[in-house]
């Protein structure tokens, strides 16, 4: 009876386990076929509009006028509803987008924004995803007075300065007596330093400029939110990791096949031009991927963009890149993955060293040095040191046929320039430059020295962050931005030091490292610069999402600790109970 009794009640539960699960199967089916059918309206729409609106706009304007507009519309709408998807296609995207810009798009504007196509989209589908499901959208509230405080002093430069010139005269409408100010008798006006003071006017749309000035400025710190809801778990960590991996090695082979191709003579390069043009980068001289470029080994002058835009670009890409090798060389779980992440590493060190750009030459090593020892990875050595060994003999052998005396030549080059032109000196003088030009507390305005805002007025050269800071938003400013990425800092160190899990740690400090370095980096605007101001952001919403990673797979092995026990003490019990005779 007791037996007949328990096969029922078992019978019951089987029968109401399977029913659940009929019905999470018709659930899962009905939620299938629904997202099959949002995804067909959403290809239906963009066909639609891509065919009407597209060749319209071909036909009045221009082709790649309708085509851009054709293609960027319906992406932005998809992108608005697959989040998720959009942001991999931006970070899958943005290495090439340079690529894009000059040899799709010629050098149009709407290309030179199209990675904001994905990223702006998928930001606003995140965020209506949250509200819809309740969701905090501030992940990090500790870092919002912080975040206040520069946006604050952000917005009072943007109108009290960039605003209040808006109503200057425009310089084009002085005349030649009204360009210099002068007093009640005519004489012109000296400033302190005895040099002729110019009537302020204004050149261009100074508004837009500050506009276009903010949003580089802060138009990525959303990505802290984006990650955040991105990296949903230890598998997205990997994934995310690895995808960059790869994309690094395709970028790094395409680079050094551009070099290969300047080298046999398959392109031209800038070594047949004649004066200055032999020492400064050419658009005209673009060679298989990326934008200008300059290759006059006559001269000793090599500067190689990658796929990216210019030199300066590709080579903070080089060093953004050496610490996600890195991470994901001495962090992931798998062994392929290690070595295909040891393979990268090579890569962009051997880009660095051919790129001819100086900064990356210094930092690529310096970065991966600083990485091993802030990391604590240099207990783990052993592991990577025989393989580490063979691959970076093998390129350095390899690369050192091809071109004996080229690595001693970038490294003479290297000395020769610090010997001439001091780092620390040439800091000196632009943060010298930067209070020279201050005109109150609040700057010159946003955008002032911002290069990609030129469209909208002119702009004073200032090639170092923090003077550039200071030049735009002043004082106020520059204190309330280093306030907020010292903040940011400690947070995601606060965030990175409980976790357990190694991998999770491991990849956590790796990223750390990387945004402590570029916080307080002095030498040129990294976080004006792509790739580096998107790996910033993202690399901080990944520390702040890393604990609640951590509980979760600390909680996997609790239960799978549970099972195991659990099925150790049911077998002692099996072996304890006589058998029915």
């Amino acid at each position: 009876m007791v037996r007949s009794k328990s096969k029922r009640k078992a019978t019951k539960g089987q029968k109401g386990t399977s029913v659940i699960d009929i019905k999470e199967k018709l659930a899962q089916k009905r939620q299938g076929r629904e997202k099959r059918r949002k995804l067909m309206s959403l290809i239906g729409f963009s066909l639609f509009f891509a065919i009407i609106v597209g060749v319209t706009l071909s036909f009045s304007i221009s082709p790649k006028v309708g085509i851009s507009v054709g293609v960027l519309v319906p992406t932005m709408v998809i992108c608005y509803n697959y989040p998720r998807t959009a942001m991999w296609a931006f970070l899958i995207y943005m290495p090439f987008s340079g690529t894009a810009t000059y040899w799709i798009g010629g050098g149009n504007a709407l290309f030179q924004i199209s990675k904001d196509g994905f990223y702006i989209p998928a930001l606003l589908g995140f965020i209506t995803e949250c509200r819809r499901k309740r969701k905090p959208i501030i992940v990090a509230k500790q870092l919002l007075p912080t975040l206040l405080l520069i946006l604050t002093c952000s917005l009072l430069t943007l109108f009290l300065v960039n605003g209040l010139q808006h109503f200057l005269p425009t310089c084009d409408s002085l005349s030649d007596y009204e360009e210099f100010l002068r007093d009640a008798n005519g004489n012109f006006i000296l400033d302190s330093n005895g040099i002729i003071i110019r009537t302020p006017c204004r050149s261009g749309i100074p508004f837009l400029q500050g506009v276009i000035g903010l949003k580089v400025l802060l138009g990525y710190v959303p990505l802290i939110f984006c990650a955040y809801y991105l990296i949903e778990d230890k598998k997205k960590l990997l994934f995310f990791g690895r995808l960059l991996v790869v994309l690094a090695i395709i970028c790094c082979l395409l680079g050094l096949a551009q070099y290969w191709m300047l080298k046999t003579g398959r392109c031209r390069g800038t070594d047949y031009l004649t004066g200055l043009k032999l020492f400064q980068p050419q658009l005209t001289a673009k060679c298989l991927v990326g934008g200008s470029l300059l290759y006059s080994p006559s001269q000793g002058q090599i500067r190689l963009p990658g796929t990216f835009v210019s030199p300066w670009h590709w080579a903070w890409f080089l060093i953004g890149n050496a610490a996600i090798t890195f991470a994901v060389a001495f962090s992931d779980t798998s062994f392929f993955w290690r070595n295909t992440g040891l393979v990268g590493m090579a890569l962009v060190f051997i880009n660095a060293i051919v790129c001819g750009q100086r900064i990356a030459l210094a930092m690529v090593p310096a970065l991966i040095v600083i990485l091993l020892f802030l990391t604590g990875q240099v207990a783990n050595l052993k592991r990577f040191i025989p393989i580490g060994i063979g691959l970076a003999f093998v390129l350095f052998v390899g690369f050192s046929f091809i071109n004996p005396d080229f690595i001693q030549e970038r490294i003479d080059s290297f000395v020769a320039r610090w010997n001439a032109a001091p780092p620390y000196v040439f800091m000196q003088d632009q943060f010298l430059y930067a209070l020279d030009n201050q005109k109150g507390i609040l700057g010159r305005g946003l955008g002032k020295a911002t290069n990609s805002t030129r469209i909208f007025g002119s702009v004073s050269l200032v090639e170092t962050y923090h003077p550039k800071l200071l030049f735009e938003i002043g004082f106020l400013g520059l204190g309330a931005f280093m306030i907020f990425v010292s903040h940011l800092s400690f947070l995601t160190f606060k965030a990175m030091k409980p976790l357990k899990d190694k991998a999770l740690k491991s990849f956590a400090s790796g990223f750390w490292v990387f945004i402590l370095i570029i916080s307080y980096f002095p030498y040129w605007y990294p976080l004006d610069t792509d790739p580096v101001c998107v790996y910033y952001w993202l690399f901080a919403g990944i520390i702040l999402k890393l604990p609640l990673i951590d509980k979760e797979e600390q909680a996997k092995l609790k239960a799978q600790k549970d099972a195991e026990d659990a099925k150790k003490k049911r077998v002692k019990t099996t072996k304890k109970v006589p058998s029915a005779t």
